[in-house]
C-alpha cells in the first residue's frame, strides 16, 4: 500500500491535515495525524512514542517522496506503549533512606519509613524507554501512516485548487487595472504634449513621466503569473518572486505618474499584488 505521486499538474497549497486510525499489536488503538503549515523549505518535525524513534528516517523519507515545502509535524499515539518501562534508581532509595534513618537518629525521632512515601521521593521511580525494535511492527504502522499520509496531500490539493483561484481571479482583476492605466497613460500624455510649445519641453515630459516600459514590463509579469498557475507543479517561490517584480513595477509607475487619475488607478493596481504575494506564500 502506498501513497500515489504527485502529478506535474498538481498544485499545492503548504497547508492542510491528515490522520487515521488503526489496530497495532501489543499497542492497542494507534493513530496518525499529519499536519502542514507554511515553511521556506521542508521541514519535517515528528513526534514519536518511546522506542518508536528507530522509525524516524522511515517516516520522513516517506514524507519527502511527495511533499517539498512546508512544515509537516507528525504525531503518532498508542493506546499502550509496551516499550515503556518503570525504573527504580535503587542507590538512590538508599540514599534517600540512610538519609532519614540518619535525622530520626540524631533528634530521638520515632516512626515508621513508608515505602510509598520513599518510592514518592525526587528521582527514584522514573519511566524508560525499551530498547526493543518497533521495526517489526513497521507493516502495520504503515496501514495506518499511508491513509494519513494521502489524506494530507488530499488536503493539500484541495487548498490548493481554492488558491489557485483565488490567486486567477486577483491576476486578472490586475490584468483589468493594467489596461485602465495604459490607457489613461497614454490620453493623459497625449492632451499634455498637445499643449507643449517646444521639442525640448516635450522631450523632457516625456523623459520624466513615461511609464510605457514599466507597463509593457508589468503587462509581461501578469501573463507570466497566469501563465504560471495553470502549469502546476511545484510554483510558490517563482510565483513570489513575479509578484515581487510586479509590485516593484507598480511602485515605478506610481513613483513617475504625473495624473491623479492614473494615480488612483496604481493604488488599486499595488492592493491587488498585496493581495496576491500574501497569498503565494501559501504556495508549495
Amino acid at each position: 500500500m502506498g501513497v500515489k505521486k504527485i502529478k506535474k499538474a498538481d498544485f499545492q497549497s503548504m497547508t492542510g491535515f491528515g490522520t487515521a486510525t488503526g489496530s497495532l499489536a501489543r499497542f492497542g488503538t494507534a493513530s496518525v495525524d499529519l499536519r502542514s503549515s507554511n515553511h521556506k523549505y521542508l521541514e519535517i518535525v515528528l513526534h514519536l512514542p518511546n522506542g518508536f524513534m528507530v522509525l524516524e528516517d522511515y517516516l520522513k523519507k516517506e514524507v519527502e517522496k511527495i511533499i517539498s515545502r512546508g512544515r509537516i509535524t507528525l504525531v503518532v499515539n498508542v493506546g499502550i506503549n509496551p516499550f515503556q518501562k518503570v525504573s527504580v534508581n535503587k542507590g538512590l532509595f538508599k540514599d534517600y533512606y540512610r538519609s532519614i534513618k540518619d535525622v530520626q537518629n540524631e533528634f530521638h525521632i520515632n516512626g515508621e519509613i513508608g515505602i510509598a512515601n520513599l518510592l514518592n521521593l525526587q528521582g527514584v521511580l522514573s519511566l524508560c524507554e525499551d530498547k526493543a525494535d518497533a521495526r517489526k511492527y513497521l507493516p502495520e504502522l504503515k496501514k495506518i501512516f499511508q491513509p494519513a499520509l494521502e489524506g494530507l496531500l488530499k488536503s493539500r490539493k484541495k487548498e490548493g485548487q481554492a488558491l489557485r483561484v483565488y490567486l486567477k481571479n486577483h491576476g486578472r482583476k490586475l490584468k483589468e487595472g493594467l489596461v485602465a492605466v495604459t490607457k489613461r497613460f497614454n490620453h493623459v500624455v497625449a492632451e499634455k504634449v498637445k499643449v507643449l510649445k517646444t521639442e525640448d519641453e516635450k522631450s523632457c515630459f516625456l523623459k520624466n513621466s513615461d511609464i510605457g516600459e514599466e507597463l509593457e514590463r508589468l503587462e509581461y509579469h501578469i501573463r507570466n503569473f497566469i501563465h504560471k498557475l495553470d502549469t502546476g507543479g511545484i510554483l510558490g517561490k517563482e510565483l513570489d518572486f513575479i509578484a515581487q517584480e510586479m509590485q516593484r513595477e507598480t511602485n515605478t509607475i506610481g513613483a513617475k505618474s504625473c495624473d491623479a487619475v492614473v494615480s488612483g488607478h496604481v493604488i488599486q493596481l499595488k492592493s491587488e499584488v498585496e493581495r496576491i504575494r500574501e497569498q503565494v506564500q501559501n504556495v508549495e
